[in-house]
Formats: structure tokens, C-alpha cells, sequence
């Protein structure tokens, strides 16, 4: 296990260490941000902390690549530890009040070994009130010896003036500053990082305001929308694909194959002609650029900051500044994203942002696009966008705060310091998300567009044949007619009355829910073609960010929340959706805010 701390914080961050030793895990740890630390005046003695604690401790720099050759020599070594030999011998063992020790060898000798960790750290969690670690234990050890460890706990708890889990961790917080007065030394006045200022700033709910409108006006409109959506996909799909490789693809393909077989590659749905150009041509540049900015916030240090701007209004909605987290990384994918809703404290806070995630989050394929194709009609529609997705997001929050039982979390978060992003490191973390997107996401498309071709085959004469919009496809495109001219998208009668559209609503509704960032690409192709009015823009894209999540995540949810919990979040995600879109459609129709 790699633990990686900040040096300068390492009388806060040593106490986790320690309790990861306590529970007997393989543990590495890494001095992180070393030369801010000691631009600061701080010194360390990393060798006789190793040897203090008896793990390898590597003193690193991750902005500048200092240290991480003899840390990942570590970490491979320790991959090849084996379990079974003895550890490097430390001396490393807290010993707490004696009344502590007693009630800890009484509890492992009733318990033993219920949890992977040692039963040493498992009587300190069960002493402490680990509500995780005592629903563990009361699944695997007897009713008898479950009741004798509460009393062991609540007759060793009396004992103190204060609760025990304060006097477990500050017997812990005392032995780790022993360890930090012996290999450690802290500068006698600490200078203020040169940026605090602007941190400060960064993070005043007045200051900070108007910083986040200009990220997301350069950052997003400018640059994700006008320019990745609007020239480089105007260069990549029109000139690029569609004028030199999908014609001479054609052109190769239907001279070798039937027009069945040809259909696939380079058909209405071809593999080619669809799958791969969507995938390059259109979501890539915008994916590329939005994870480029995305990557650089995070590398300034920007993006924790942001986390402590909008803790005030999270509170509104029970929720703190910890569910940035995982709000933030479902602008990257909402699957992940929900995922990492275990970080979050109570069932309570886990339950609001999993649902706020499947409504109102849209992934960074999804939200790249239409933050482009909004960013092409102009800023109302952006402005009438983000404002119905802020209100909604809100409203569910702060209803979902008031029906659901529970208190709320406190927050704390490490900010680290203000720094110019270091070109490497965005272009790094850059080409690492790119690099998640081919690997995952263009096979995605290509499976896409062969099952788009098998739903379109159709017998003819006793033959297969395709047929765009027919066969099993067709029907289930009919059947979502409904609810794609509920939001003002095209119909099957409205592809039949004009051969330029190439999808029905019910074909990019269908899409969405297998992909969302599939159906976002339909969208964007039908109004690359000028076959979608601003109107339509503007509601397809609400509607779309609102959209059921795609089946990765609902699985997830599943997984995460239980099937009743996931299948309530999708059922009322659902009607949200649809329902805020035939609302705006008849709003904007009705004002002519956005033309007809």
C-alpha cells in the first residue's frame, strides 16, 4: 500500500500512517511536495523516519519527478515482499492506557479475526465506534461474544472523562509527534506561501465568483465550445472525414462488397462512417480539449479551492465540500464518479450525490458536445442551459436534504499550494484520460454501429437486406416517437419526409441510454448538418443531461445503493428529464426567446 503525504503537513498526516501499521498492512510511504516543503524550512531526515516506523519512506517531488525512480524501486519490492516473512523490524508499537490494552486483548480473544486487517487495529476501531467495522464484526462473530465486546467497550468507555475514540487518537497524534521531533525539523517561523493571497481570493464567496465565470467562459465556451467544437470539428468531420477518407472508404468498400456487407462499414450506421467518425471526429477534439482545461485546474491546485468555494452552498443541500469529489470527476464519467461515493462519511451524503450524479452530471464526452453545440448558438443558450441544470441540480438537492434522515458531515480538505501548471504534467494527465477514451470508449462506438446495422436488417423477398429505420431498429424507433416529439426531436414520419435526417429522437434516445456520450455525438451530427433549430438545441441538450444514466452506471448504482434504491433514482431521473424538457420546449416556443 502506497501512502502519500505532504511533507510540510506530516505531523497531521503521520497518525494515518501509524494506524495503517496498526492493522498490519504493507505500507510505503512518500514524502510528497518535498522541495515546497523545504523552500518553506522545513528539513527531514527521510532514512531515520524509515527506520523509525520500519516501512521504506521516500522522500518525493511529483510536480518535477523528484524521488520517483527510487520510489517506484520501492513499491517493487514491496510487490515482491512475501507475506509470510517477517517485516523489517522498527519497534514501531503504540501503547495506550493500560485500561485500553486490557479491553483490546480481551476483544481479539472473543473475536479473533473477523477482517483482513490485524485484530489489534480491529479491537481499537470496535472501541472507537467504527459503525463499519461493528456491522463487519456482527456479521461474523457470535450474538454471545458480540454483546460481551459492547459491554467490554461501554464498561471501558466509563472508565474516561473524555469519549474514547478522542483518547485512542490522541495517544496516536502523541506518538506520531514523538516520531516527527526525532526526524523532523519544522522552521522556527514559517513563511506564508507567496500566493496565499490569491488563494485567499480564490476561495471568498463574493472573489471567487466571478473567477469561476471566466474559467468557464475562456476555458469552456471559448475554448471547449468555440474553439473544439466549432473549428476543429468543422476541420476533422467535414474536411478531413468527410471529404477525403469516408468518400475514398466508400468508394473502396462497396467496389469489394455486397451492399449488405458494405452498409456496415460505410452505411447510414457503418462501423466507419459512423462508429469511428463520431468517436474521432466529433467527440475527440472536444473530450481532448475539456480534459486538457480540466487537467490544468487540477494541476494549479485550482480545483480544491473551488471544493471550498462551494461548501457554503452544498450545505444547503446536506451536503459539504468532500462531494466535490465525486461530482467533479462525473464531468470525467459518472460510472467512476459513483464509485467513489465511498469517500463520502454517512449513507445519507452517498444516497443525495448518487442520485445528483445520475440526474444532473453530464460526462465529459456528453457535456464536451453540448457545451460546443450551445456555445455555437450563442451565450443565451448556454446561459438558459446551465441555468436550468443549476435550479434543477439545487431544487432535487435541497429536497432530497429535507426527506432524507441524518446529520450532516463535517469538512476538511488539504489545499495544496497555488503553482503555475507545469506543462508535462497537464500533458501527461492530458494523454492518460485521451488514452482511457480510445481504449474504452471507441470500441463502444464501433459495437454501436454493428448493432445499429443488425437491428436495420430486414428480409426482402426472401433475402436479408438493410433498411435504414426498419427491420427490429424501426420499431423501437416508432415506439419512442412519443417521447421524441415530446421534446420537439424528429420522428420516424419526419425521416421519412426528409432523407437528410439520419435519426429519429427514438435512435439518439436509445443511443443515450446504452451511451450517453454516443447519443450526445447524434445530436451534434444532426445539428452539424443545420437540421436542429436553437430551440431544439437547447432542450435535446437538458434533456439529455437529465437523461436516465447509461447502463455502466446504473449497474454501479446498483451495486453501490441496492436494486430498489437504483431502480427509484432511475424511475424518478426519468420523469425529471422528459418533464423538464417538454416544460422548457413549451416556454421557449411560447417567448421566442430562441426563435422558432
Amino acid at each position: 500500500m502506497l501512502h502519500v503525504v505532504d511533507a510540510k503537513n506530516l505531523q497531521r498526516m503521520l497518525p494515518m500512517t501509524l494506524q495503517l501499521l496498526e492493522a498490519g498492512l504493507p505500507v510505503t510511504l512518500a514524502l510528497n511536495m518535498l522541495d515546497e516543503s523545504e523552500a518553506l524550512g522545513f528539513q527531514f531526515d527521510v532514512a531515520e523516519l524509515g527506520r523509525e516506523l520500519g516501512i521504506p519512506v521516500r522522500g518525493t517531488a511529483g510536480a518535477t519527478g523528484r524521488g520517483m525512480t527510487e520510489l517506484r524501486d520501492a513499491l517493487d519490492a514491496a510487490c515482491r515482499w512475501d507475506i509470510g516473512a517477517p517485516r523489517e523490524a522498527g519497534g514501531l508499537c503504540i501503547t495506550y492506557d493500560a485500561r485500553i490494552e486490557q479491553a483490546i486483548g480481551t476483544i481479539t480473544a472473543l473475536i479473533g479475526r473477523p477482517a483482513a486487517i490485524a485484530e489489534r487495529a480491529t479491537a481499537l476501531l470496535l472501541l472507537q465506534g467504527d459503525v463499519e467495522i461493528e456491522a463487519l464484526v456482527t456479521e461474523r462473530v457470535s450474538p454471545v461474544a458480540l454483546e460481551q465486546v459492547r459491554e467490554i467497550v461501554a464498561e471501558t468507555a466509563a472508565q474516561f472523562a473524555q469519549p474514547l475514540n478522542i483518547v485512542i487518537t490522541l495517544r496516536r497524534q502523541a506518538a506520531a509527534n514523538d516520531i516527527i521531533a526525532r526526524t523532523m525539523q519544522a522552521p522556527v517561523e514559517q513563511q506564508r506561501p507567496k500566493l496565499e493571497w490569491l488563494s485567499r481570493i480564490l476561495m471568498h464567496p463574493l472573489a471567487g465568483l466571478p473567477v469561476v465565470a471566466l474559467v468557464l467562459y475562456f476555458g469552456i465556451y471559448k475554448f471547449v465550445g468555440m474553439f473544439g467544437a466549432g473549428t476543429l470539428v468543422g476541420l476533422l468531420e467535414e474536411n478531413l472525414f468527410g471529404g477525403i477518407i469516408n468518400p475514398w472508404l466508400t468508394r473502396l468498400i462497396e467496389g469489394w462488397l455486397s451492399p449488405l456487407w458494405s452498409n456496415l462499414f460505410v452505411g447510414d450506421y457503418g462501423i466507419f462512417t459512423l462508429g469511428i467518425t463520431y468517436a474521432v471526429a466529433i467527440v475527440l477534439p472536444i473530450v481532448g480539449l475539456f480534459f486538457l482545461v480540466f487537467s490544468i485546474m487540477e494541476d494549479s491546485g485550482y480545483l480544491p479551492r473551488l471544493a471550498m468555494l462551494i461548501d457554503r452552498i452544498f450545505k444547503k443541500i446536506g451536503l459539504n465540500g468532500r462531494a466535490v469529489i465525486p461530482l467533479v470527476l462525473g464531468f470525467g464519467c459518472d460510472t467512476m464518479a459513483t464509485m467513489t461515493t465511498r469517500v463520502l462519511e454517512t449513507r445519507r451524503e452517498r444516497i443525495i450525490v448518487t442520485l445528483l450524479l445520475a440526474l444532473a452530471i453530464p460526462c465529459s464526452a456528453q457535456s464536451g458536445v453540448f457545451l460546443g453545440m450551445l456555445s455555437q448558438v450563442g451565450p443565451t443558450a448556454l446561459g438558459i442551459y446551465f441555468g436550468v441544470i443549476v435550479l434543477i441540480f439545487l431544487t432535487v438537492g435541497l429536497l432530497a436534504a429535507k426527506v432524507l434522515p441524518g446529520q450532516q458531515a463535517q469538512f476538511y480538505i488539504e489545499l495544496p499550494p497555488l503553482r503555475l501548471p507545469r506543462l508535462n504534467n497537464v500533458l501527461v494527465k492530458t494523454y492518460t484520460r485521451l488514452e482511457w477514451y480510445f481504449i474504452e470508449v471507441l470500441p463502444l462506438f464501433i459495437l454501436a454501429s454493428v448493432l445499429l446495422w443488425l437491428g436495420s436488417l430486414t428480409l426482402q423477398g426472401g433475402q436479408l437486406a438493410f433498411v435504414p429505420h426498419g427491420g427490429l431498429f424501426g420499431l423501437i424507433e416508432r415506439a419512442l416517437d412519443p417521447l421524441a416529439a415530446l421534446i420537439g426531436l424528429p420522428t420516424t414520419a419526419d425521416v421519412v419526409n426528409n432523407p437528410a435526417l439520419k435519426f429519429t429522437g427514438g435512435t439518439i434516445l436509445l443511443s443515450g441510454f446504452f451511451r450517453r456520450d454516443f447519443g450526445a455525438a447524434g445530436l451534434a451530427d444532426l445539428f452539424a448538418d443545420g437540421l436542429l433549430s436553437p430551440v431544439q438545441v437547447v432542450v435535446s441538450a437538458v434533456t439529455f443531461t437529465l437523461f436516465l444514466p447509461c447502463i455502466a452506471q446504473f449497474l454501479v448504482m446498483k451495486k453501490e445503493r441496492g436494486l430498489r434504491t437504483a431502480l427509484g433514482m432511475a424511475a424518478f431521473v426519468l420523469v425529471i428529464s422528459f418533464g423538464a424538457g417538454a416544460l422548457l420546449r413549451v416556454v421557449l416556443l411560447a417567448t421566442g426567446w430562441m426563435g422558432r
